[in-house]
């Protein structure tokens, strides 16, 4: 149950965002399924309330606003654009550790692709004022480094794919990583499946199997094995690459001190570059606002296991001491959304919400 206390420590919050120039914007409770399995495929279930609307389809209560506010952006054909919402949202827990499956989100977006940079820390900025009172601990990250570096592999697309798609899966990049450097062995099954098709052709293969089983039809079973075969063929990401993509996920230190080591990194791994300027531009942003880069923590691979969507800068504000409690707020940037939602028609967005329920479990 959502207190009364939290409901009006929201309100207060959201005329905070209000003050700061933004537009109350208001979203459905109930979200269509199908933009969100569009965006998140099934893994999105396991996280969702979900149910079944006889005259639109399967529907999700509210799992966030981000994904929504976007849509209604990007309908209404806006190119700058700051908002602010609150209500609840609902995340289905799998076990029970006391965390609520409906609790309240405050939070402002700002679509603005003119200053990135001030746009970052715009937002970074308004959310720390925000949570002043409870003086709570900051973290940033920015998950736009390692897509870059990502993007620079010596290695096939579909092997940048697979990376990409798997950023926000710690355990299963590494597991591709091991892969494609070739630290971890083939599968057994698939070594002799290869053997196989070098032997007889892949209809041929398909054909003696018998009846089909499952929902892949032979052609789409045909075009994997033959992606698999390709794959094979390939020679190892670089041992010097696999290692930039190492120090990555292992830099963690204030932010302006990140930016020399980055440096060092783009020599073998030019990709870098862009991303590490647009790092360095930010802490320039969050400077003018009275924040302290050289003390700010940061790590490039921190907002992992946050929402899917971000895909650049991300931050975090905890309470200290507190490790029983979830962050206290989240953010980042979240481009590619808008592209997807927009159907091709991108515009710059970076975002951040607050929780008045845990900021009441601290009052």
């Amino acid at each position: 149950m959502i207190r009364t206390a939290d409901r009006q420590r929201a309100a207060a919050l959201l005329q905070g965002f209000l003050d700061a120039g933004a537009t109350l914007v208001e979203t459905e409770i109930l979200q269509p399924a199908g933009t969100l399995l569009d965006l998140y495929g099934e893994d999105i279930r396991a996280r969702a309330f979900t149910t079944h609307d006889p005259l639109t389809g399967e529907a999700m209560l509210r799992p966030d606003f981000t994904v929504p506010v976007v849509q209604a952006h990007m309908n209404n054909g806006a190119d700058v654009a700051r908002y602010c919402y609150a209500g609840e949202v609902f995340r289905r827990q799998e076990v029970d550790e006391g965390r609520p499956r409906e609790y309240l989100q405050v939070g402002f977006e700002v679509f603005d692709g003119t200053d990135p940079a001030a746009a970052d820390a715009e937002v970074f900025d308004l959310i720390a004022t925000a949570l002043a009172p409870w003086s709570t601990h900051p973290v940033t990250g920015d998950l736009g480094i390692l897509t870059a570096a990502v993007d620079g592999l010596t290695t096939s697309e579909p092997r940048r794919a697979a990376l990409r798609r798997h950023i926000w899966r710690p355990s299963r990049f590494r597991r591709l990583m091991d892969r494609f450097t070739g630290k971890a062995a083939v599968p057994a099954t698939r070594t002799a499946l290869l053997a196989q098709v070098a032997e007889t052709s892949v209809e041929a293969l398909i054909d003696a199997a018998g009846p089909a089983v499952g929902l892949r039809s032979a052609d789409e079973i045909a075009a994997r094995v033959r992606a698999l075969t390709e794959d094979a063929a390939l020679p190892p990401v670089s041992h010097t690459e696999a290692e930039v993509i190492g120090m990555l996920l292992a830099l963690d230190c204030p932010m302006a001190q990140a930016i020399s080591p980055l440096r060092d990194m783009a020599v073998d791994l030019p990709s870098l570059i862009p991303a590490i300027d647009r790092l360095e531009a930010r802490a320039a942003a969050l400077a003018r606002r009275g924040h302290t880069p050289d003390t700010l923590p940061f790590a490039p691979a921190r907002g992992r296991t946050a929402m899917e969507y971000y895909d650049g800068f991300t931050f975090t504000f905890t309470a200290p001491g507190r490790l029983d409690l979830a962050p206290l707020a989240t953010g980042g940037r979240y481009d590619a959304l808008t592209s997807v939602l927009g159907r091709g028609r991108g515009v710059p967005a970076v975002g951040g919400v607050i929780r008045p329920g845990l900021l009441g479990d601290l009052a």
